[in-house]
């Protein structure tokens, strides 16, 4: 079977992206917080195909390689472990073998990413942070990966460079930041940004991580605005966070400001539901390429695959055979509360609770305010 591209896909309709693999592996015991390196991939394989193969089962058309924050430099910093034991090459070169036997020869395609790097952080300049995209780059091209992801990259200048790498080999390249309504981080507006990935040769430009869905929304909004000013028309792409939190839509750190984050963000998860709010709204937003960063598991990817199957040709996962959309499997459910809840109206209008004693509604004081 000949898979279309991405490109194809994209123009004949919405494709649903994968979720969070970085908080997840660290959940469930894989990855060091703080540290986030994906050495995982070499310790533990087989930890990585289980979280590949249930987001393949949720309903994903793409499956990302778990090279996340996995440069040279960024191994290697002080104090971090993951360089003592893989390289960039030899970690990419894992990740895509690995998601490469989940997939096997299921109709999903496969992306190889890059990340923000450390050198560009430290002020070392253009060519040694176009160096190490050059690590990731060559293997993925080895590894004939069906497409290049530039992402979590929070300032538009670093974001170019990466394009200019991963355009140069010929592949499909989408770019998404890690930005808010205001801006990068050294505040080009959220529209200039979205216009100069365009320019710099992005096929696919917008978001991911840091803000949530409705503030991700917002952003989208001002980026497609820009773009169509300027006679530009990449097609759009969403990888929100998982969680709520509206009171840092205007901080560049987004959620790390949150004094609960990375540790208590459980309690501002996303329902199902909300999956299925924000799905519908990017699509008629136009965005195209619709999936989830941290705090996104398979039951939400799952929910945006069930929104979207109307407009993929009813396309769903394996994973919607064990489910029926909007509560209506709680029918035939033992417990007579349970089959109460059985409507799609309950959990349109359901207002999820916290449940903990004196949460506050929104956080009163940010970290270092």
């Amino acid at each position: 079977m000949v898979k279309k591209g991405l490109l194809e896909r994209l123009a004949e309709g919405p494709v649903v992206g994968d979720g969070s693999y970085v908080f997840t592996m660290e959940k469930r015991g894989y990855v060091m917080a703080g540290q986030w390196t994906p050495e995982v991939v070499i310790e533990h394989p087989e930890a990585v195909k289980q979280l590949h193969r249930e987001y393949l089962r949720a309903g994903a058309d793409i499956l990302q390689a778990y090279t996340f924050f996995a440069s040279d430099d960024k191994l290697n910093l002080p104090g971090h472990a993951a360089g003592k034991i893989t390289t960039c090459k030899e970690l990419n070169e894992r990740a895509i073998d690995i998601v490469r036997e989940v997939a096997g020869d299921a109709d999903v395609l496969i992306s190889g990413g890059v990340t923000m790097t450390p050198s560009y952080k430290q002020g070392k300049g253009k060519e040694a942070v176009q160096a190490e995209y050059r690590k990731h780059a060559e293997v993925f091209i080895e590894k004939d990966v069906d497409f290049l992801l530039a992402e979590f990259i929070n300032q538009i200048e670093e974001a170019e460079w990466a394009i200019k790498v991963l355009k140069s080999t010929g592949k499909p390249v989408a770019c998404t930041m890690c930005i808010g309504p205001t801006g990068d981080f050294v505040d080009v507006p959220a529209g200039e940004c979205a216009v100069r990935m365009a320019k710099a040769g992005a096929d696919v430009v917008g978001l991911n991580c840091q803000f949530d869905p409705n503030s991700g929304l917002k952003t989208m909004k001002l980026m497609k605005e820009a773009l169509e000013k300027e006679g530009l028309s990449p097609f759009l792409m969403m990888q929100p966070l998982g969680f709520f939190c509206p009171e840092v839509e205007n901080e560049h750190p987004g959620y790390a400001m949150l004094p609960e984050c990375p540790f208590a963000l459980e309690p501002r998860l996303l329902t199902r539901f909300d999956a299925n709010r924000y799905a519908r709204a990017a699509y008629e937003l136009g965005v195209r390429y619709i999936g989830g960063c941290c705090g996104f598991e398979p039951h939400h990817i799952r929910a945006i695959s069930e929104e979207l199957s109307p407009e993929r040709g009813g396309k769903l996962g394996e994973a919607s055979s064990k489910h029926i959309p909007w509560g209506e499997a709680l029918k035939t459910s033992t417990f007579l509360q349970n089959r109460m809840k059985a409507t799609q109206e309950h959990w349109k209008t359901v207002k999820p609770a916290s449940g903990r004693p004196g949460h506050p509604a929104l956080q009163p004081k940010l970290m270092g305010q």
